[in-house]
């Protein structure tokens, strides 16, 4: 009986020996390992795509939740900006000086024979209106006004004197 021998169609001595020979040998090598590192690299990027879904759910469900909070939160984010816009106002106003402030330093210079009749206090000045029973008196009332520096300026605007009386009318303008 005859053995069985495998049969070899290209020659061993002279395909290893020639470069076209050679070439294919190095390009067959090299492509089987290009091949099974490109399936190792298909494998993991499915393998991985499980992973990635399920992280993926996941975030989705945690943005739905957080929405979700955000939204029935509204109301009270819109009601605490507005408190907050309110508070912001009235902090600047409270920073302005008070013209009541500056109402209560004039009468803290008032000599002791002038009466005050009527104070006008408006946005930067005050026009002050009284009585005194001399002249003395109002001049130094507006002597007592002029060392005051928060004032820019005094001013005296009118005065009359009564012949039936001897009262001084006055009237003051001062600018802060």
């Amino acid at each position: 009986m005859p053995k069985n021998r495998p049969i070899n169609l290209l020659p061993q001595e002279e395909f290893d020996t020639s470069i076209i020979g050679r070439v294919l040998k190095w390009a067959m090598g090299t492509f089987r390992i290009i091949v099974i590192v490109t399936e190792m690299i298909v494998m993991a990027a499915f393998l991985s795509r499980f992973w990635l879904d399920a992280k993926n759910s996941d975030l989705n469900d945690a943005i739905k939740v957080k929405s979700a909070q955000i939204t029935a939160q509204a109301d009270f984010e819109k009601q605490f900006r507005n408190v907050q816009s309110k508070l912001n106002i009235f902090k600047s106003l409270a920073q302005l000086p008070k013209p009541s402030d500056k109402a209560v330093l004039v009468t803290s210079k008032l000599p002791q024979d002038v009466i005050l009749s009527t104070i006008t206090v408006q946005e930067s000045s005050l026009q002050v209106k009284g009585s005194s029973g001399s002249e003395i008196g109002i001049a130094q009332f507006i002597s007592n006004l002029k060392t005051e520096k928060t004032f820019k300026s005094v001013e005296l605007g009118q005065i009359n004197s009564s012949e039936d009386s001897s009262v001084n009318i006055f009237t003051i303008k001062i600018t802060y």
